[in-house]
């Protein structure tokens, strides 16, 4: 079982590290070649559009970094939970928890870097039916944290439904386990 749970954990950074190193290869790629900062918007399809944003604050425009102090709070605050996430994927055992905290953590350090290096985070995603926008503009970062959340949400309620099952089911296997068998 513990080599599984290696395996698993191991899976989990990697993809953390992926998502992170997607998350940037992509913000390098609309900021350098597409020069998406100086033409401010690319319309590719009738719903996406390539659109540079530079996102100060956090989620939904919260705590905007206005200032040097500010910008280096949101970075050790980000980079506290992310250290958080990495404690909670080396603690977590069951694959499909591993992959939701792997795509948080790959997220916050894609975003993290964006603010140590710049001060705020690259977006350009932005997602819309005519002028009607669901989605602020967001980044793979962003997409992945979002994604990340919803799995670790939707496998909680699930979990509790088994564990409340396996809790029930508990003391039977117990007495059955510590009674010496009969001949």
């Amino acid at each position: 079982m513990s080599g599984l749970v290696t395996r698993n954990r191991i899976i989990g950074l990697v993809l953390a590290i992926i998502i992170a190193g997607v998350d940037q290869l992509i913000k390098w790629y609309v900021i350098g070649p597409l020069a998406l900062r100086e033409v401010r918007n690319i319309e590719l399809l009738p719903f996406f559009d390539l659109t540079y944003v530079e996102n100060r604050g956090v989620s939904l425009g919260m705590l905007q970094a206005d200032s040097m102090e500010m910008r280096w709070a949101l970075v050790g605050m980000t980079a506290l939970i992310a250290l958080v996430v990495l404690v909670w994927i080396m603690r977590e055992r069951l694959m499909g928890d591993i992959i939701g905290l792997a795509m948080i953590l790959g997220g916050a350090i894609g975003n993290i870097r964006d603010r140590y290096e710049f001060g705020y985070v690259i977006d350009y995603a932005d997602l819309h039916i005519g002028t009607f926008r669901p989605f602020l503009v967001f980044n793979v970062a962003d997409a992945a944290i979002t994604i990340g959340v919803v799995v670790i949400l939707i496998r909680s309620f699930f979990a509790s439904d088994k564990s409340d099952t396996e809790t029930a089911e508990e003391p039977a296997s117990e007495l059955n386990a510590e009674r010496p068998a009969e001949n």
